[in-house]
């Protein structure tokens, strides 16, 4: 007589890891609130990356300034207080520039979030 068995494995991990690979090839409709949570993120972030990048590149120039200034390159001192006058000049507009950027796309963000989330609330 032939000896049959069923076997059967299930793999709670590996169906998990299958469902998040095949989720990416579906198509996908952005749903109100996905937009809204979108739109959100899009505020919150809004000026970030510009008033980083000047207030580091600000900062370089200071340190540019510093190292004048510890003789790490032969230089005159005036050249360090140059440096870090210029530095400091460059770092000061940066935190208005992500206030005022901030700010001006909250302004036009504004009445889409608002009709958007009086959409979700009312539905």
């Amino acid at each position: 007589m032939e000896n049959s068995t069923f076997s059967y494995q299930y793999s709670a991990e590996r169906n998990k890891e299958v469902e998040s690979i095949r989720k990416k090839y579906m198509p996908h409709e952005e749903s109100k609130l996905d937009t809204l949570k979108r739109l959100d993120r899009r505020v919150q972030s809004a000026g970030t990356l510009e008033g980083l990048c000047l207030g580091v590149i600000g900062a370089l120039v200071f340190g540019i300034g510093l190292c004048f200034g510890l003789d790490v390159f032969a230089g005159a001192a005036w050249i360090s207080v140059l440096f870090m006058i210029i530095g400091t000049l460059i770092m000061i507009p940066a935190y208005p520039l992500y206030k005022r950027m901030a700010r001006k796309v909250r302004e036009q963000l504004t009445p889409e979030i608002l009709r958007l989330s009086d959409e979700i609330i009312k539905s």
